[in-house]
């Protein structure tokens, strides 16, 4: 027996080892067994709603045994059941009183939304914060709790949103209810509206939301309706505040619009009958008949000979545009084209020769022109900018000579850039007649002046209004007066000379994509990152804006009746291009002569986009070539 004890004496110190590893054991396993029920012991928090509290203090079944322990509450902890094992019945009661104490504690402080007061065991407060679902020993502030509730809300919900149009550092995300914002991350704030778009305020009351087919309808609180027109565009002559000036032509017009109203006891309409073989002298004699020219702002009622039909309006708006390629057709020597195109029309100086009765036919085509305005109507024809710059009594300078006549316009410049001295001018213009060469002094002894750097200026200013005012003098003078017994010249000063030209001819429909087959391009690829940028820029554009696109880099925004294919250059068809050249920094630049334009190789969308619509808005001054 002894020896047996011995034996076993020599193996102690191995029952030692392993009963210190089992104690071990024991211990890591009750402090991680601690550590994870310790949340729901010290920090409870029985339910993510608002309405946890008001849950828990309406009632809570609480059942304690000896051996094992259940608390039951209202709101659970993702409705799960807390049970607790092995605890006294006392301890257990006192712990599961304490965190029903917490959650119904109505604090003093003022406490931000979606935030709530508790207490711990120790009875020490801490707050919680719905929003994030997270806790926090120090009493927030509702600055810094608004904005973890927005940023919380918008990542939960989806990832980043990209949007081209934004400058750089700023991001686009969602609200909870899908409403847009946009951060800075530049300044680290937020804001409602697009920093790209300056646009004016919505009328008091009013709201802007958007369709479920992207598109953007308008919300008017005030008469609990809504409509798909922008109010800011049907504020008429009574804004809410003062706005500043506004490239917007649509509310020009729409401003213009309410001023033409016809006077009081006038007839109700105007008729006349005109043949389709005699359209323009028919015409002629049943519109300079009429000596009271309020009759011409009444109803219009057109019937062509031998037809039978009445005139709802689309008889009179076929009537406009037969009529005017009758009038505008340079075969009557009324008009002819510029020297850059066939199809930008200009006053014929030698108008006279061919019709002796040119001035009353001048002052019939001023009162159409005036008849289509006021009726809302359009005439098929586009003048050259100066012949609208003069309709707005505005200065012509050398820049609306590129578009008519480039080699004139080519000459002036050099005239301005080099010495004119050894080309021995004076201040004479030659006039051709038919073969017959004759000098038309520029100002009084004007043969006897010599053109010098000192007067070169001086010079070129006369010669540019002798040629586009004073050959035409005569012939312009009667356009107007017509025109303006209709529409009197103060009210279309509100529009610039390009917006003139869409109240008389409209706004062409731009294809884009008839544009984009039919554009070459110079040390650029067609698959270049700004030549796709500039694309997708054309593409938001509303069709103002392609329109302002397409008259800034060729003149005129009228298309050819065949489309991009048939663009007109100054020495025949040139096609609209698109070529490599400026810094960064700078402003794309248009040829018209050339039908184009130079685009730098802009690192950004936004950027792009930008300098291109600020180039288009403000042309004149620009570089030309």
């Amino acid at each position: 027996m002894k020896n047996k004890w011995m034996k076993m004496d020599g193996y102690w110190w191995l029952v030692e080892i392993l009963l210190f590893t089992v104690y071990q054991c024991a211990l890591w396993i009750c402090k991680l067994c601690a550590a994870l029920c310790l949340p729901y012991m010290v920090l409870p928090y029985f339910d993510w709603q608002d309405s946890a509290v008001a849950s828990t203090t309406a009632g809570s079944s609480i059942t304690t045994t000896n051996t094992t322990t259940t608390t039951t509450t209202n709101a659970t902890i993702a409705t799960a059941t807390v049970t607790s094992q092995a605890l006294p019945t006392n301890q257990t009661s006192q712990t599961t009183q304490a965190a029903v104490a917490a959650s119904t504690v109505t604090p003093s402080e003022e406490i931000p939304h979606g935030w709530e007061r508790r207490l711990t065991n120790e009875g020490k407060a801490f707050y919680m914060d719905h929003n994030t679902r997270s806790t926090s020993w120090s009493l927030p502030s509702k600055k810094t709790s608004k904005k973890m509730e927005l940023v919380a809300s918008t990542t939960s919900i989806q990832a980043q949103e990209q949007d081209d149009s934004l400058p750089p550092g700023w991001e686009t995300r969602r609200t909870a209810d899908g409403k847009i914002f946009f951060i800075d991350h530049n300044t680290r704030t937020t804001s409602w509206a697009h920093p790209g778009k300056s646009e004016i305020p919505l009328p008091l009351g009013w709201e802007a939301r958007e369709h479920s087919d992207g598109r953007i309808f308008y919300i008017d609180h005030n008469t609990k309706s809504t409509q798909w027109v922008d109010p800011r565009l049907e504020l008429k002559n009574k804004p809410t505040a003062k706005i500043e000036y506004d490239r917007n032509y649509r509310q020009k017009y729409i401003n213009f619009r309410t001023t033409l109203k016809q006077k009081p006891n006038m007839p109700k309409e105007f008729r006349w009958q005109v043949s389709r073989s005699r359209l323009l002298e028919d015409s002629f004699n049943a519109i300079m008949s009429v000596k009271d020219t309020q009759l011409l702002k009444s109803r219009l009622y057109v019937t062509f000979e031998g037809e039978s039909g009445l005139d709802y309006g689309g008889l009179a708006r076929e009537w406009f545009y037969l009529l005017s390629h009758e009038m505008f057709n340079p075969y009557y020597g009324l008009f002819e084209y510029s020297a850059s195109d066939d199809y930008t029309l200009q006053i014929n100086p030698d108008s006279g020769l061919c019709n002796e009765n040119h001035i009353q036919y001048f002052k019939f085509v001023g009162r159409v022109c005036g008849m289509a305005v006021y009726h809302a109507k359009l005439v098929d024809a586009f003048f050259i900018r100066p012949f609208y710059k003069m309709m707005l009594r505005k200065k012509i300078v050398l820049k609306d000579m590129e578009c008519v006549d480039v080699e004139f316009h080519n000459s002036l410049k050099y005239l301005l850039d080099n010495d004119p001295e050894p080309l021995s001018l004076n201040f004479t213009a030659t006039k051709d007649h038919f073969g017959e060469v004759t000098e038309v002094e520029l100002k009084r002894g004007g043969g006897d002046i010599v053109v010098t750097e000192s007067n070169r200026k001086e010079y070129v200013e006369l010669m540019l209004k002798w040629r586009f005012k004073d050959r035409i003098n005569a012939q312009m003078n009667a356009f107007l007066d017509g025109f303006s017994k209709l529409v009197p010249l103060n009210l279309i000063k509100v529009f610039d000379e390009k917006e003139l030209e869409y109240l008389m001819g409209g706004l062409a429909e731009i294809d884009v994509e008839d544009w984009k087959k039919n554009t070459n391009y110079l040390e650029y690829a067609a698959t270049a990152q700004p030549i796709v940028w500039f694309w997708k820029a054309v593409e938001t554009f509303d069709n103002e804006t392609r329109a302002r696109l397409l008259q800034f880099v060729t003149g005129t925004s009228k298309v050819p009746m065949n489309g991009f294919s048939e663009l007109q250059g100054s020495n025949g068809p040139k096609k609209f291009t698109i070529k490599k050249f400026g810094a960064v920094d700078s402003l794309p630049c248009a040829h018209t002569c050339f039908n184009r334009m130079d685009l730098p190789p802009y690192k950004s969308y936004y950027d792009l986009k930008e300098k291109l619509k600020l180039a288009v808005d403000n042309t004149e001054g620009f570089e030309i070539e």
